[in-house]
């Protein structure tokens, strides 16, 4: 199988430390893994053409969906995600830690939410989604997610 890895982890400093991490990963249950860092392109447009192209060859892909930069998975993975749902290909999310949108947002910004209309609100006065799910609807309904790190998403893949 060919897994696609989604997320923010190119960005990390040991991206390529990271990346060998993943392969291995792949390799001991006989997957190949196909990391957008593989790429030898370097401007935007082309490091957009490479993942989609990715994308389109991978059977799976495998989302980190954890909080980048705020209360939200970052938006290039984001499309990533609705790119391969749009073409039919399976997608598996994960999450290091089991709690709602509205936990997490409180969580991150150090206070319980206020309430309005009987909707929770975030600091800038905004209704936070309050359906119990760990993301907002249009990933958390079609988007399995294991709670847990790298190695427990691939072993859920591989095991379902």
């Amino acid at each position: 199988m060919k897994i696609y890895f989604a997320g923010p982890d190119v960005f990390r400093q040991d991206a390529l430390a990271w990346a060998d991490e993943v392969r291995q990963l792949c390799r001991q249950h006989g997957h190949q893994a196909l990391i957008p860092l593989d790429g030898v392109e370097t401007t935007a447009r082309g490091i957009y053409h490479a993942n989609i192209e990715q994308i389109r060859s991978a059977d799976v892909v495998l989302a980190n969906l954890n909080p980048f930069r705020g209360c939200e998975p970052d938006s290039g993975t984001c499309v990533e995600v609705g790119f391969a749902l749009a073409l039919g290909k399976r997608v598996v999310g994960y999450l290091a830690a089991a709690e709602t949108t509205t936990e997490r947002v409180a969580r991150l910004f150090g206070r319980e939410l206020e309430v309005h209309d009987g909707r929770p609100v975030d600091h800038d006065g905004m209704f936070v989604e309050d359906f119990g799910l760990a993301l907002n609807l249009m990933l958390a309904v079609p988007v399995p997610l294991v709670i847990g790190g790298l190695p427990e998403a691939i072993l859920a893949l591989v095991e379902a």
